[in-house]
């Protein structure tokens, strides 16, 4: 069953009421001071705790409230951490009237536990999810994956970030206080109407390109501040929006360090003064606050292929942030500097012990990805569809079939524009962009990687997954996958 963005707002507010449009602009919440998420610690057994979908009603620009769905909470849902070497235990229950599902993304667990569109979670519903942990320490995320509603789902907030801890890998050194100099940062953009409704209404190129807002929201909040210790700060980002890609900076230029990608550690700390960041991306870096206050800011997401320019590249630009520079660069969020408070770590190690080591065997096969855009003015009134290798998303067709433990060479190559593809149940190895080879030291083991032209992934599958609960590969542009640029996979 379809539901319209209406349906989807009114069911979610089932037992709240809609926010009416009140005729007069509301003023963006910027400046607040940044919401540290609650953590559910799923480590060490206990109790069987509950995550529901719910609705609620949230203040995210000053004075109005919006629909909002969440995790166990009214908007997102709180950093859930998990230990390798257990088996984490939750119920999850469904309190709006549509079916979602919690997809554990990067996890290396079985079809049937990984909550792809085939593991739905119907209204009223409870899900009994044993989750078996067993890989390296990580910065992962989790969020709903219903078929042809992901993009919804997830703009109104079913998501929320996820963290690996392994403790049998030997100590990297890193900064590890929770909410004090280890940061989550769940980044997304979002668009309000004047009413301070949050709004989501793809049409045209924005279903082409991809949906992009004009605010943006650092754990729910726009623009907020961090108020951080003197000295070294690791801040874990993921990049929660549907569409954007980030091409972060420091207002002051400083440099800072990347020490892990989206599968763990890298080997070595990777300084930088800029960072790219695609959809479902997740990077941790280390900064050093010393240094004094700034802000992290972004440069304009300029992904659009061919609508680049004219009417319809317009059109996109109108759902940019407000620059705060030359070229369009707009500010994400602020860092205030507390000289009262130090942090405990004050260098960080040349090398990252713990870090995940890549042990693929020789690919036994080559397997060809061509992601299809489907232009057509169809698909820009709202029919049509994408594709991969010419074949859309069909819940009951299997379009690749793998044997676990067999290494293989992906090969992914794209049209039109950028694609950050995805692939479900493991952690592969980026081996080449465009011809050239890339270095793993600098990248470390990847699930989502920005494909602009051709890749070449190392791909090795080690779980299961049969037709019933099959995997997924996609591009983690939501618009994208909800108009069918996704595949399944088996794994015998």
């Amino acid at each position: 069953m379809r539901f319209s963005r209406r349906q989807f707002i009114n069911s979610a507010a089932a037992v709240i009421a809609t926010p009416a449009l009140i005729g007069r602009a509301i003023a963006a919440t910027g400046g607040r001071d940044l919401p540290i998420p609650d953590v559910l610690d799923l480590s060490g057994g206990g109790g069987v705790p509950a995550l529901d979908a719910m609705a609620a009603r949230t203040e995210i620009m000053d004075g109005a409230k919006s629909v909002t769905v969440g995790y166990g909470q009214g908007f997102l849902g709180p950093v859930i951490r998990m230990k390798r070497g257990e088996t984490a235990r939750l119920n999850l229950g469904n309190r709006i009237k549509e079916p979602v599902t919690v997809h554990w993304h990067e996890m290396h667990i079985d079809g049937a536990q990984d909550g792809g569109p085939h593991s739905p979670v119907d209204t009223g519903g409870v899900l009994e999810a044993a989750l078996d942990i067993d890989q390296p320490a990580a910065t992962l995320w989790y969020h709903s994956h219903i078929h042809q509603r992901t993009g919804i789902q997830v703009y109104y907030g079913l998501a929320g970030m996820l963290i690996i801890d392994d403790p049998d890998a030997a100590d990297s050194g890193l900064p590890q206080t929770y909410g004090v100099d280890d940061i989550p940062l769940v980044v997304q953009d979002r668009i309000f109407d004047r009413g301070g409704q949050m709004l989501y209404a793809p049409q045209g190129p924005t279903r082409m390109m991809g949906y992009r807002g004009s605010e943006i929201l650092v754990n729910g909040a726009i623009r907020p501040r961090a108020i951080v210790p003197a000295g070294l700060v690791r801040l874990r980002i993921l990049n929660g929006s549907n569409a954007r890609i980030y091409h972060f900076t420091f207002e002051d230029g400083r440099v800072f360090h990347q020490v892990a990608s989206d599968g763990g550690l890298l080997p070595m700390p990777v300084a930088m003064n800029t960072l790219t960041l695609a959809p479902a991306e997740r990077v941790e870096i280390v900064v050093d606050f010393s240094a004094g206050a700034t802000r992290l800011l972004s440069a304009p997401d300029t992904n659009m292929g061919m609508m680049g320019g004219g009417m319809m590249g317009g059109m996109m630009r109108g759902a940019s942030p407000e620059a705060v520079a030359d070229g369009g660069v707009f500010e994400v969020m602020s860092f205030a500097v507390d000289n009262s408070r130090k942090a405990p770590v004050t260098t960080l190690a040349k090398t990252l012990a713990g870090a995940p080591i890549p042990e693929f065997g020789e690919p036994v096969r080559h397997r060809r990805f061509a992601l299809n855009m489907g232009m057509g003015m169809g698909m820009m009134r709202g029919g049509g569809s994408m594709a991969i290798n010419g074949k859309s998303m069909d819940m009951a067709v299997i379009n690749q079939e793998l044997k676990s433990g067999e290494a293989e060479i992906w090969e992914v190559s794209t049209e039109m524009m950028a694609h950050p593809f995805h692939v479900h149940g493991t952690s592969f190895q980026v081996l080449t962009l465009n011809g050239r080879k890339v270095d793993y030291t600098k990248t470390g083991l990847k699930d989502v990687v920005l494909v602009d032209g051709t890749a070449e992934l190392l791909v090795q599958v080690n779980r299961k997954a049969d037709a019933k609960q099959p995997f997924m590969f996609h591009c983690h542009i939501l618009e994208h996958e909800d108009m069918g640029m996704m595949g399944q996979f088996t794994v015998s």
